[in-house]
């Protein structure tokens, strides 16, 4: 593979263009709109100027890198040369089923489609395509140049050489890739979300607070960030749109959404991305909310 496609320039599709340009991959980014594309540049360009900083690349890895990038606002052409595909849009079926029918008529027949989806049926949006075969998940970790795992998800009619070829990929990216199948929450978010919604559910049955849940798992778990936290980092409606899937995929009460977390998201607290969740963000740091955590 030689030519790489990412759809959509927010923090993870920015993050998987600058880990596969960084690479040596010729990257396309793309994004219906042009500002999302200039500050998912600007992220790349700062990012790099970060790892340039601690010495960890040199400043003429990180031109190179920017050199390997072009911008598109038409997916179409973006995908035109591409051997693969890696789409990372907001995590909505019906946008990723209209863009999966789109760039699969124009991306090369022989080319791999992969959703960075975090939750969302991998069968189901092969169905939008002519080459279900050639459909497989590609979930990356936020921040995706820094974490290692990759969870490869294989649809119901994913084949042995799409997967080996993106294990293999993966690989070559310097991650550190795991295959499952497709259910919903594949299994980190079957497993984490569950556990940041019970976070949530002490929360709002008031067994502890804030700082003390996270606390206990930080220090008692060895977790490097407690789950309220990771949910404001992951952002509150990602959370809530992903348990809805694990919901509505197996039809069971443990997965139903706090009440608090549903009234936070429609309260527009989403967590880091609006600078206010169960931390506040707002003056360049992290902040405990307490007056107004259970309203």
């Amino acid at each position: 593979m030689k030519n790489i496609t990412v759809i959509g320039a927010g923090t993870m599709g920015n993050g998987i263009a600058h880990v596969f340009a960084m690479n040596g991959y010729k990257t396309a980014l793309a994004d219906v709109s042009q500002e999302a594309l200039n500050k998912g540049m600007a992220a790349i360009e700062n990012n790099l100027s970060r790892m340039v900083a601690k010495e960890k690349i040199k400043e003429e890895d990180k031109k190179a890198t920017l050199q390997r990038i072009t911008a598109f606002t038409d997916a179409a052409q973006a995908v035109r040369e591409a051997d693969l595909v890696v789409e990372a849009a907001t995590e909505n079926i019906e946008l990723k089923l209209k863009i999966f029918r789109e760039i699969d008529q124009h991306a090369p027949k022989s080319a791999i489609l992969a959703t960075n989806t975090s939750s969302i049926s991998i069968t189901k949006i092969a169905s939008a395509t002519q080459r279900p075969g050639q459909v497989i998940g590609m979930h990356f970790m936020n921040p995706v140049p820094i974490m290692k795992l990759v969870e490869v998800i294989r649809g119901y009619a994913t084949t042995d050489e799409t997967t080996s070829t993106i294990m293999e990929l993966s690989q070559k990216l310097g991650k550190s890739p795991v295959e499952v199948n497709d259910y919903p929450g594949f299994i980190s978010n079957r497993i984490l979300l569950p556990m940041i919604n019970e976070a949530i559910y002490a929360l709002f049955e008031r067994v502890a607070g804030v700082e003390e849940i996270d606390t206990v798992m930080k220090l008692g778990m060895a977790h490097p960030m407690g789950p309220l936290q990771l949910a404001d980092f992951i952002g509150l409606d990602v959370c809530l749109s992903i348990l809805h899937v694990l919901y509505q995929g197996f039809g069971n009460p443990k997965y139903a959404p706090c009440p608090l977390l549903v009234n936070m998201v429609a309260a527009g607290k989403l967590g880091v991305k609006s600078g206010e969740g169960f931390y506040s963000y707002g003056h360049g740091g992290k902040e405990l909310i307490v007056a107004d955590a259970f309203k």
